[in-house]
C-alpha cells in the first residue's frame, strides 16, 4: 500500500494575495499589475513544503465564466502568482454559480481531483480559506479548516472550524500539530 501525503489547500485571493474589495466585497484581481502577494505567504509556503505539506490552490474563478475575463488571462495570473509564491500546483474552476458544477465550491470536486492526482490523504490535509464556500468545501472532503476571518459582509462558515487571522497563524498552528 502506497502511504498518501497530506496536504493544505489555499484558496487564492484573500489568502495568498490581497483581494480587491468593491463596496466591501472581495474581487479578484484580473490583471497582473492588481497582485498583491500579502505578507509573510512566500515564507509559509517554504515551512510547509519544507514539512513535505502538498501546498494546492483551489480557487474559483467566476469573472471568466461571466466574460469579464478570459480563461488564458486567468491563467496568466495564476501562474504569476504561483511563481511568486512557490506553489506548483493549483485547480480551477472557471464556472458560474448557475452552472451547478461539482468544483467551484463550496462544492469540493477540484480537492478530490487533487487528492486523486497527487495522493493525498485528506483526512491528514487541510483547507485555509476566506470565505464560507472554502471552509464549506474543506470541510465536505473531510480536512480541518481554518478561517481567515476579514468580515465581508455575506455568511459565515458552520463550525467546526478554526479562526485565525492570516495564512501565517494558519501555517504556525498546522506545524505545531494543532
Amino acid at each position: 500500500m502506497v502511504n498518501k501525503n497530506p496536504a493544505v489547500f489555499l484558496d487564492r485571493d484573500g489568502v495568498i494575495n490581497r483581494s480587491i474589495l468593491i463596496n466591501g466585497t472581495p474581487t479578484a484581481p484580473n490583471l497582473l499589475e492588481d497582485i498583491d502577494i500579502l505578507s509573510g505567504v512566500r515564507e509559509c509556503i517554504t515551512r510547509l513544503n519544507m514539512s513535505n505539506y502538498i501546498v494546492v490552490v483551489i480557487t474559483n474563478q467566476p469573472d471568466v465564466a461571466r466574460g469579464i475575463v478570459t480563461k488564458n488571462q486567468i491563467d496568466i495570473i495564476n501562474g504569476a502568482i504561483c511563481d511568486l509564491v512557490g506553489i506548483k500546483h493549483t485547480y480551477i474552476c472557471y464556472h458560474d454559480e448557475s452552472d451547478n458544477c461539482s468544483c467551484r465550491k463550496p462544492k469540493p470536486g477540484n480537492i478530490f481531483k487533487a487528492a486523486s492526482d497527487l495522493n493525498i490523504d485528506l483526512g491528514k490535509s487541510y483547507m485555509i480559506g476566506d470565505r464560507w464556500r472554502d471552509i464549506n468545501a474543506g470541510q465536505q472532503a473531510g480536512c480541518k479548516c481554518f478561517f481567515i476571518n476579514y468580515q465581508y459582509p455575506e455568511i459565515a462558515p458552520k463550525k467546526p472550524y478554526v479562526e485565525v487571522k492570516s495564512l501565517k497563524d494558519a501555517v504556525n498552528l498546522i506545524l505545531a500539530g494543532e
